[in-house]
């Protein structure tokens, strides 16, 4: 497959969306896995400018689903402390010379790093995430099932090119073969189960997209926005939020943000077995995208296929990690 590469203009962008003159070069900023983003600092003010990935804006309902997500991201603004794309002429998302943007006001912060959060912090997000997941978005988006997603990934299949093209991942994959098949079919199960309750959230909470300023959060990066199992949702912010620097989820963190949404979202009975069952489902999503990258079947560039190559063996022991500590997490849930 060609690469398809980002097409970088920030001066017409600047330009055609009346943000000043550009002054200096643009700074790339780390920290997304998806997309990049950079710093612009104009006449008029400083932004940051998400270049989404085009490989992804291939999609075909890539735009709409783009466009949607800051529609949430406007409405929830009423009830939280978040922050939307820019909006001009009435789009939220940009296209300039075949690169898409979102443009974003500057926000003088720092995210939160996992050795700095503390139970407090858990607590300040468990109470947004319960106030978002109380918000009614109905009178923005239909607020229908989504049928439950069923993955349908040939990860023998994925093991044997990477064999035949002697990719540093392919023996680590090989080995855990059989495992991708049994958490894949623990997945599947649990999401249409629990497809049959659902709201509108945030769907990508972890620490690299809450801001911090003046010690108050604000929830940045809404493009995955949508539908999801509300207690889903709940069991895995809540893992972002306690895991620590070694993998390991602190048990007090991890109440704390419980204890925290279930005052404002209730107290919710759920089969939390099943519930943890359905955090394979992301992880193994990102695993066979990272596979593509990596193989180049879904790539930008030769940097995008590194990251890819990269995040396999990482994902994996993400996975078996998972497994390993689900069961007392179960128990905690369950006390």
């Amino acid at each position: 497959m060609n690469e398809i590469p980002y097409k970088l203009n920030f001066e017409k962008l600047c330009s055609e969306l009346e943000l000043g003159d550009l002054i200096g070069t643009p700074t790339a900023i780390s920290g997304g896995l998806l997309h990049r983003t950079y710093a612009l600092v104009t006449s008029l003010d400083k932004y940051a400018v998400k270049a989404l990935n085009p490989q992804i804006m291939l999609r075909p309902e890539a735009v709409t689903n783009y466009r949607q997500s800051e529609r949430i991201a406007n409405k929830l603004a009423d009830t939280i402390a978040a922050q939307p794309a820019m909006i001009f002429n009435g789009n939220a998302v940009h296209h300039i010379e075949d690169q898409y943007y979102l443009v974003f006001q500057w926000i003088d912060g720092q995210t939160f790093q996992s050795m700095d959060i503390t139970p407090l912090h858990c607590e300040q997000i468990g109470t947004i995430l319960g106030q978002i997941h109380r918000t009614d978005c109905s009178s923005i988006l239909d607020t229908s099932l989504q049928p439950a997603k069923q993955l349908e990934i040939d990860w023998n299949g994925y093991v044997k090119r990477g064999l035949h093209e002697n990719i540093e991942w392919a023996p680590l994959l090989e080995n855990h073969a059989h495992k991708l098949y049994e958490w894949t079919a623990k997945a599947n199960t649990a999401s249409t189960i629990l497809s049959v309750d659902q709201v509108i959230s945030h769907r990508d909470l972890e620490p690299k997209n809450v801001m911090c300023r003046h010690n108050k959060p604000i929830i940045i990066d809404w493009e995955s926005a949508g539908r999801i199992n509300p207690l889903h949702d709940l069991v895995e912010t809540a893992i972002y939020w306690s895991v620590l620097d070694t993998g390991i989820v602190s048990q007090v963190k991890f109440m704390a943000f419980v204890r925290a949404y279930r005052k404002q979202a209730g107290e919710p009975k759920a089969d939390w077995g099943m519930v943890l069952n359905h955090g394979y489902e992301g992880k193994l999503a990102w695993l066979e995208y990272s596979l593509k990258r990596s193989l180049k079947i879904e790539c930008t560039d030769q940097a995008e296929q590194q990251l890819g190559t990269s995040q396999v063996s990482g994902t994996l022991e993400s996975l078996q990690r998972y497994e390993n500590m689900s069961g007392e997490i179960e128990g905690w849930l369950n006390a």
